[in-house]
């Protein structure tokens, strides 16, 4: 398998760390694609994933899947232990639940805010949006807020174990250095998490 990946974006992050927690990082050579140079958007990457997303997967049989949480349903098939999706039922809709907040309600927003306010994505985000930056911002401070007050009662986010959801979480809370925001920082009970997540070491080169 191919993972066309780009270091430190956070969906790209998102599969990485995944095979890492699975400890299956060997089982996928790795094809970095530079998002800031438009490499996601040549003729030959768009043949691999027309949209020009990143990541992409592509499997030995020349079947290409995009969509990072796409991307981490069909490893947690191939590569089932250690679970990261939920053992039954239950489990799986309450991580899924869980993941999709994170990714809807806290890293989109911050994405939107990021995306129209930096210089350094003016050239991808053409017109850039005073209005919609801070509609972001207000959702994504709004959500971490909610996230910490979640965490002042729960060791993990979701199913009271490590998942997939502290994973889409820790590295949407890392994202957030790029606009000089540290939510771990500015909130008790997210900054105990997050401790112990960077303690766990899943997130480690």
């Amino acid at each position: 398998m191919k993972l066309y990946q780009s270091p430190k974006a956070p969906n790209p992050d998102r599969v990485v760390f995944f095979l890492r927690a699975k400890g299956k990082l060997d089982a996928v050579e790795m094809i970095d694609v530079s998002i800031m140079d438009q490499q996601h958007k040549t003729p030959e990457y768009r043949e691999v994933s027309p949209y020009s997303q990143v990541p992409a997967l592509v499997l030995d049989d020349g079947t290409a899947i995009t969509e990072s949480r796409a991307i981490c349903t069909y490893l947690e098939g191939m590569f089932p232990e250690p679970n990261l999706m939920g053992a039954d039922p239950k489990e799986k809709a309450l991580i899924e639940m869980w993941d999709r907040r994170i990714e809807l309600m806290f890293f989109i927003q911050f994405a939107g805010w990021f995306r129209n306010s930096h210089p350094m994505m003016a050239p991808l985000e053409v017109p850039q949006s005073p209005e919609a930056a801070a509609k972001g911002e207000k959702a994504a401070r709004t959500m971490a807020k909610r996230l910490d007050a979640h965490l002042a009662t729960h060791e993990f986010v979701a199913a009271d174990r490590f998942s997939i959801a502290d994973i889409t979480l820790y590295i949407a809370v890392g994202f957030a250095r790029v606009m000089k925001w540290e939510p771990h920082k500015e909130f008790e009970h997210l900054g105990r998490w997050h401790a112990a997540m960077t303690e766990r070491g899943f997130a480690k080169g």
